[in-house]
């Protein structure tokens, strides 16, 4: 019982305190999102806001279960729970249930669940556990290879659903082999793709590869101009021009809607009454909130239903437009200060199991916001997937809380693994 008492001392409250505050935003604004001055009480069961409610609170209590056990539970386990999600995603494309062209949920006495949104836990886990592993080294290629593997097999099952927003999150997963050794050159390997794809799609093969060229010249000029040197840039050159002479193959291979999202993004389309639409609506919304917003229930882009998906993708629209730039900035301040805490006790850690772990929780978190909001303003292309414990659904809250609640009982532990 000491032991115990001891134990419950150590769980960070600031992490619990704002975990609250954005399940509790997140159910008044889905509340707001719904309401039409028709519905009863606000625990109506048979509303959405009823059933996050019910959501939220089999959360807490799954979150309470998480910090009772033991953690090396969860660092013992980390491949079990890693090969489960595996076989569930692969279930999925089995026996999944189709909604919106993807195949992406598993029905199971009158419930469903998205095993891709627990896959984000495991992966993490189970890459902390190899990571931590003795000898294991990310200067070495066996290293980066199994790494990648672990990263790389759930985003395959997932693509094959094909959900491409949730498989795009394990991406979040590079930064922390970064954090952990993997040299910077991939990351920005990485960049130069992403920069050169969009290069592709805006302008010509020819005018990209003068640009391409004009960028190797540079870059031979301010190195030392040796033979190697100038022999790698070469090299460069011609793997980036090959990358742009292929991307549109790529970009060919898309879904329809996902080349119109980002034909809009780039400006090469503008379809305010299709494919923008969404983004369009989103953003009227939010800037008709001005600086202190409409009030609560009284935004009439929410209470009207020109945003689509709006307690699910674009949820952070019912923030800007009834609680303005004012409460758009504390949503923003609490996930910043979220992601900022769990790097900070990551950091604090006596051994590396915790912190790796910890990392991949942030990017995972910061990665969802990042694009999240992007979409709604604009900043990125739509590709469907949550604001963490603010979105409307049991399944993406539940996996939201494991990942975070599981990394609070380790820090809690404080043990050297």
């Amino acid at each position: 019982m000491r032991e115990e008492r001891g134990f419950l001392r150590n769980v960070d409250g600031w992490l619990i305190f704002i975990y609250l505050m954005l399940v509790f935003i997140g159910w008044i604004n889905i509340y707001a999102t719904v309401f039409d001055g028709n519905h009863g009480s606000i625990f109506d069961l048979s509303r959405r806001y009823g059933m996050q409610l019910l959501f939220i609170v089999t959360a807490i209590m799954i979150a309470f279960v998480i910090l009772l056990l033991d953690m090396r539970l969860f660092m013992n386990m980390a491949h079990v729970f890693y090969g489960m999600t595996l076989i569930l995603l692969i279930a999925v494309l089995l026996v999944g249930t189709r909604v919106a062209g993807q195949q992406a949920w598993i029905q199971f006495a009158g419930f469903s669940f998205q095993p891709a949104e627990f896959a984000k836990f495991a992966t993490c886990l189970f890459l902390a556990k190899y990571l931590s592993t003795s000898g294991v080294d990310l200067k070495n290629a066996s290293a980066k290879l199994a790494s990648m593997l672990i990263i790389f097999l759930p985003i395959g099952l997932i693509l094959l659903q094909p959900d491409a927003g949730s498989a795009l999150v394990f991406l979040a997963f590079v930064m922390v082999l970064y954090r952990e050794g993997l040299p910077a050159w991939y990351i920005w390997t990485g960049f130069v793709a992403v920069t050169v794809f969009i290069l592709d799609l805006i302008l010509p093969l020819w005018v990209v590869a003068i640009i391409l060229a004009l960028v190797t010249g540079v870059l031979i000029y301010l190195n030392k101009k040796t033979l190697r040197n100038i022999a790698s840039a070469v090299l460069l050159f011609s793997a980036a021009v090959g990358f742009a002479y292929i991307s549109n193959y790529a970009f060919d291979q898309l879904a329809p809607h996902q080349q119109d999202r980002i034909n809009v993004l780039i400006g090469k389309e503008v379809d305010m009454q299709g494919i923008g639409y969404n983004v369009n609506q989103s953003k009227i919304a939010i800037g008709s909130g001005g600086l202190f917003g409409r009030g609560f229930l009284e935004g009439t882009q929410t209470r009207f239903n020109f945003v689509p998906e709006q307690v699910t993708d674009f949820i952070f629209c019912t923030i800007g437009e009834e609680w303005g730039f004012l409460g758009s900035t504390v949503v923003l301040a609490l996930f910043l200060a979220l992601i900022l805490r769990i790097i900070f006790l990551a950091e604090r850690q006596r051994g590396p199991f915790v912190r790796i772990y910890g990392y991949g929780v942030a990017a995972v978190f910061f990665f969802h916001v990042f694009v999240n909001i992007g979409m709604t303003i604009g900043l990125v292309p739509i590709i469907g997937i949550p604001l963490p414990f603010i979105s409307y659904g049991g399944s993406s809250l539940w996996a939201f809380t494991i990942l975070l609640f599981v990394f609070i009982k380790q820090d809690a532990s404080r043990l050297a693994f």
